[in-house]
């Protein structure tokens, strides 16, 4: 039911008012009692939130329902309301006829394993108890914009000495027609200059599609380039990833991206929290700061739950998704902003910081299969028989000196995925021909 971020799928399919009661009916039952609510602006949404909320209440559950929000915005509300646990209707990145469900610990990390499938467990069982007439939770309208400006807040706060530095900035955000408009309030608080695209919140995303790439922030990169701005940000529906065009109008590789946060929060001795895909330019930004990178399963859930640990000062995801965990450990896209805008205020042009990173050719590609998990069997067996150096937390990642190999199967498709990376062309070539060879010949 949970992927690697939540519950999600097509609305009327995968997602339906009857998986969100039975959702919401599992949150008391175990043990949730006083659950916040919010939603992005896709139309499904006040239909799921309602659908959740009743099953809160008729198993004695309260609800806090905060409205539109951003799914930082409502993590970051779970413990300011003294509530138990926070739940986002959100599909995130994906096309509006999508929808989803994100749950949320009072600490901003979402649920982790345990916590998925006990919900998931009572949902299939249909074992929540429901309550007597008596005992029916109440609902309560909080859709103020309270948790709003108290993100805001925090996010001003975190930049701390950097902020007197922002007012020289011109940053534009395209906020997709999600609920990242946090971002722009937050920069002009701290004195930046401001522009926005498509800021008015619509699920329909009639600007352009839910997820910030290269590809879908055509206006943004156009806008920057032509423009006297110093930086461009581009959010999701929900905003809790962040991508970025530097003051050329060249999109950020997320990678780079992740390189740059990761060496500016690291020092001696710290780890941080990246998955199996990430790129040797994240290894070696950190060992020149004496860090070094722990990696773990892909999604930004694994990358929390690591960020949780003492040792582990930043965790990122090049999907777009950035933790700082004394902040929070919710992916918080507004505060990335922040976070880089302070850092181009105090460093220079974000151009130059990332072309001072060092970068590798990395290969991808995606092979449609009929059994991926048999594929996947089947390769991990051939590797081991090969006496390759291997992780299998996540897929297949096979080390190697100069390069690394994924193989890793898609977490909502028949496919399996094969990168490779190397610090030479020709050896990154040889790797992904061989893993790309290997999961034809097992599939075959």
């Amino acid at each position: 039911m949970f992927g690697t971020s939540g519950i999600r799928g097509e609305v009327g399919t995968d997602v339906t008012a009857a998986l969100a009661l039975g959702v919401g009916r599992a949150l008391p039952a175990e043990g949730y009692d006083r659950v916040v609510v919010g939603r992005d602006a896709r139309p499904s949404g006040r239909l799921l939130v309602d659908a959740l909320a009743a099953g809160v209440r008729e198993c004695g559950g309260d609800v806090i329902d905060v409205g539109v929000a951003a799914t930082p915005t409502v993590a970051r509300g779970v413990a300011s309301l003294e509530a138990d646990v926070g739940v986002v209707v959100t599909a995130s990145h994906n096309p509006p006829s999508d929808n989803g469900i994100k749950l949320w610990n009072p600490s901003g990390q979402s649920f982790d394993g345990d916590q998925q499938a006990a919900i998931s467990e009572r949902v299939r069982e249909d074992a929540a108890p429901l309550c007597g007439w008596k005992d029916i939770g109440e609902r309560y309208c909080r859709d103020d914009g309270t948790l709003y400006d108290e993100h805001v807040a925090a996010i001003c706060a975190a930049v701390g000495e950097s902020a007197s530095a922002l007012s020289e900035l011109t940053v534009v955000v395209d906020v997709g027609n999600g609920t990242g408009g946090v971002t722009a309030d937050a920069l002009y608080e701290l004195g930046c200059t401001v522009q926005t695209l498509n800021g008015q919140p619509d699920g329909r995303f009639p600007a352009r599609p839910s997820e910030p790439n290269a590809e879908t922030l055509e206006t943004l990169l156009q806008t920057v380039g032509a423009t006297d701005a110093d930086l461009g940000i581009g959010h999701d529906g929900d905003a809790d990833r962040m991508v970025a065009v530097d003051e050329t109008g060249t999109f950020v590789p997320k990678d780079l991206l992740l390189a740059l946060f990761a060496r500016e929060a690291a020092g001696d001795g710290d780890q941080v929290a990246a998955p199996l895909n990430t790129s040797l330019a994240v290894d070696d930004a950190l060992e020149a700061v004496g860090a070094s990178v722990t990696r773990t399963p892909v999604g930004d859930v694994h990358v929390a739950e690591r960020a949780s640990e003492s040792s582990v000062v930043f965790g990122g995801e090049p999907s777009g998704a950035w933790i700082w965990p004394d902040e929070t450990l919710c992916p918080d896209g507004p505060l990335a902003a922040t976070k880089l805008a302070a850092l181009v205020a105090r460093r220079g042009p974000l151009s130059e910081l990332v072309g001072a990173l060092e970068t590798y050719p990395i290969r991808r590609d995606s092979i449609a299969v009929e059994d991926k998990e048999a594929v996947m069997s089947a390769v991990e067996s051939a590797v081991r028989e090969r006496g390759d150096v291997f992780d299998a937390m996540d897929g297949v990642r096979i080390e190697g000196d100069d390069g690394w190999t994924l193989i890793r199967p898609s977490g909502t498709e028949s496919l399996v995925r094969v990168t490779a990376e190397a610090r030479e062309p020709d050896r990154a070539d040889a790797l992904f021909e061989d893993a790309h060879g290997l999961v034809l010949e097992v599939s075959s």
